[in-house]
């Protein structure tokens, strides 16, 4: 919030001392706190490890609408916690109507809850506690919480740094390219920190359509939400050129082939059968009908595979096949490890093999024919967490479109809001496309999508077992 307030200072938006307040006021809580809590015993066990989780995001979470509401851009507390865990889950959805109207250091503070919620506040406190005499394995487990436990260093705070400083540098190179592609200075820096967090909040009304005239912007998106969307520790491992990990990881391969065959059909039908200059965000196409087709085709798959968010066009006014197309997308999700949220593809791809795994069972009985991951066998405790995460999964989108079906929202506006904030994509269908926003959502709807936001960003597990009785049962 304090460095927000310096931005604020530096474009003389006159929101300054606002923004300055609110920092200066979380810090004053935050000083209270760690001193009255002084003396506690510093074990944590992991039990307490999922209670810190999920109330240390909903604290920032409440903490992070200060700055909206003391400036008064968002008066609404309920619009301002939206909009809050909205940015710190990555989810993208905004209840603001008028974007560009803002003052820079909201605008700021909106990417950079994105940039902090990416890469996951409590990893970055993993790489501090233990300075507080605090271990973070419990912690960087509950954040963690998928089949892919890839360390890079047996020091978890070590893992940490690591992955922080990838994601820094990638902010910062993409930054320095969207602005030689001819964004200012601010703007780049900002989609840089919502690309990178796979988040999708941006600082236009029409998202990154506003530079259709512009594909090089674009195409600089697309390489970056490619590699946000890719597990973080691949990256570590690209640096430090052991390449054969990359190229022999069966996750990346598919995650690919999925964007790679994804994008082929949704070419085709934009260039055959849709027309892109109708859609009511999109600029003329100025580089060619089969380069505009293969440009906004690759960018929306990436898009909502990666769960960014971010739109070039209104793709629900392509065709029905598309529209149905793109929902169905918002399951799949990018890699573990990655910053995107959805189901993931490795969750995909083991309970694929499982599936045909099953039809060879049918016919041997007998036989064992375990799941096979990279070449090594998944122990069955694996497959069957990732079973009931995806029947969790579905079972949490029916409950959602059923509560948000219960608020008036039509059929497709119902499914089409309880999958994008479950899967932290975004934008919607129905009445919430990619054209339209959350602002008409009642406030019960918000803090209904709020829960699904937070469902899906810490995967299903760590928010759901402070639900069951027996989480809270004395040992």
């Amino acid at each position: 919030m304090l460095v927000a307030s310096l931005v604020s200072l530096i474009y003389s938006d006159g929101k300054s001392l606002e923004i300055f307040t609110a920092g200066i006021f979380v810090l004053i809580i935050g000083v209270f706190i760690m001193v009255y809590t002084r003396n506690h015993k510093k074990e944590m066990n992991k039990r307490e490890g999922f209670i810190v989780v999920t109330l240390g995001w909903l604290v920032m979470a409440l903490s992070g609408t200060l700055p909206y509401v003391f400036t008064s851009t968002i008066p609404s507390f309920v619009n301002a916690f939206f909009e809050t865990i909205s940015g710190y889950t990555t989810t993208g959805a905004t209840i603001l109507q008028d974007i560009e109207s803002l003052p820079y250091g909201i605008l700021f503070w909106r990417s950079l809850t994105h940039w902090l919620g990416g890469m996951g506040i409590i990893v970055l406190a993993v790489a501090i506690l233990p300075l507080l005499g605090i271990g973070g394995m419990q912690l960087f487990a509950a954040e963690a919480p998928g089949p892919n436990a890839d360390k890079l260093h047996p020091r978890i705070t070590d893992t940490a740094k690591r992955l922080w400083l990838i994601y820094v540098g990638y902010t910062a190179a993409e930054t320095i390219f969207l602005k030689l592609a001819g964004m200012s200075f601010f703007d780049a820096l900002n989609h840089s920190m919502c690309t990178l967090s796979t988040g999708g909040f941006s600082t236009k009304n029409a998202s990154i359509a506003h530079w259709n005239d512009t594909p090089m912007i674009q195409y600089i998106i697309m390489v970056f939400m490619f590699l946000a969307g890719t597990n973080f520790v691949l990256s570590y491992f690209a640096f430090k050129g052991r390449v054969q990990k990359i190229i022999k990881d069966e996750e990346f391969k598919w995650y690919w082939r999925f964007i790679g065959i994804f994008t082929v059909i949704a070419v085709c039908i934009i260039y055959f059968k849709a027309d892109v200059s109708a859609s009511s965000i999109a600029h003329p196409m100025i580089w060619g009908e089969a380069e505009s087709a293969f440009r906004h085709g690759l960018f929306q798959v990436l898009a909502i595979i990666t769960t960014t968010g971010f739109v070039t066009a209104d793709y629900t006014m392509w065709t029905p096949f598309l529209l149905v197309f793109f929902f169905g997308l918002m399951f799949l999700g990018g890699s573990s490890g990655s910053t995107s949220g959805g189901v993931k593809v490795i969750r995909q791809l083991i309970l694929i093999k499982n599936g045909f795994l099953e039809f060879k069972r049918t016919l041997h009985p007998n036989a064992i024919l375990p799941v096979r991951y990279n070449k090594k066998s998944i122990s069955g405790d694996i497959v069957f967490n990732i079973l009931a995460f995806f029947i969790l999964y579905m079972l949490s989108f029916i409950v959602g479109a059923l509560g948000f079906s219960m608020l008036g929202l039509d059929f497709e506006s119902a499914i089409g809001v309880a999958a994008s904030c479950l899967g932290n994509v975004g934008p919607a269908l129905g009445d919430f496309g990619p054209v339209d926003n959350y602002y008409n959502l009642p406030n019960i709807g918000k803090i209904w999508g709020a829960f699904l936001m937070l469902l899906g960003r810490l995967e299903l597990f760590t928010v759901l077992i402070l639900l069951t009785p027996f989480f809270w049962r004395n040992r």
